[in-house]
């Protein structure tokens, strides 16, 4: 008994922190807009953040039809829809429905940010430490970087039906036409 016991204490003690950030939370964009009310404006204006409404009946029907998909059929619990429609679909503490996370619908924040529960502690971030630095978050694993990589490999992919082989994900051009306001942002994140 003591000896299972000590090789647990052994094996957690031993766990690199790279495992423990699999098991981050998503919290939604409420705990975002604290800070980055700005970008959270922009940002509920843009297609992403309206992502889930268009796998609904009736939504977007022409540009469906145009891809094959059944403009009637409602994909809101499709799970081939839902990890680019949704935040965290898939993954612990992630979008599992409307009804029960209704705080992940849609592509948020922490889609392309990642999730925030470690992120949005008090001694990451607070009123007290406006000023933190993002690459010290970054490097710690509480916060991804947002790249094109990241995006074409979750959603902007052939795996979609909308997704074109002519028309190359441009990320850069993407990002400053829809995403969200970049800046200024409310406190200096160097």
């Amino acid at each position: 008994m003591r000896k299972s016991l000590l090789l647990v204490v052994i094996v957690l003690l031993a766990s690199p922190v790279s495992v423990l950030s699999q098991d981050y939370g998503y919290k939604g964009t409420k705990n975002c807009k604290k800070c980055h009310l700005k970008q959270f404006k922009s940002w509920k204006e843009t297609n992403m953040s309206k992502a889930f409404e268009i796998l609904k009946p009736g939504q977007r029907a022409e540009q469906k039809k145009g891809v094959g998909l059944d403009p009637k059929k409602d994909y809101s619990t499709d799970p081939e829809c839902l990890p680019c429609h949704t935040t965290g679909y898939g993954q612990a503490g992630g979008f599992e429905s409307e009804e029960k996370t209704p705080q992940l619908v849609g592509v948020s924040c922490e889609m392309c940010h990642g999730a925030g529960s470690e992120y949005t502690k008090k001694e990451h971030m607070s009123l007290k430490n406006k000023n933190y630095k993002l690459a010290e978050i970054v490097k710690v694993g509480l916060i991804s970087p947002v790249t094109g990589d990241r995006c074409t490999d979750v959603c902007h992919n052939e795996g979609s039906p909308f997704f074109k082989k002519d028309e190359p994900f441009e990320f850069k051009k993407r990002k400053d036409e829809g995403t969200h306001v970049h800046l200024p942002l409310k406190y200096k994140h160097d």
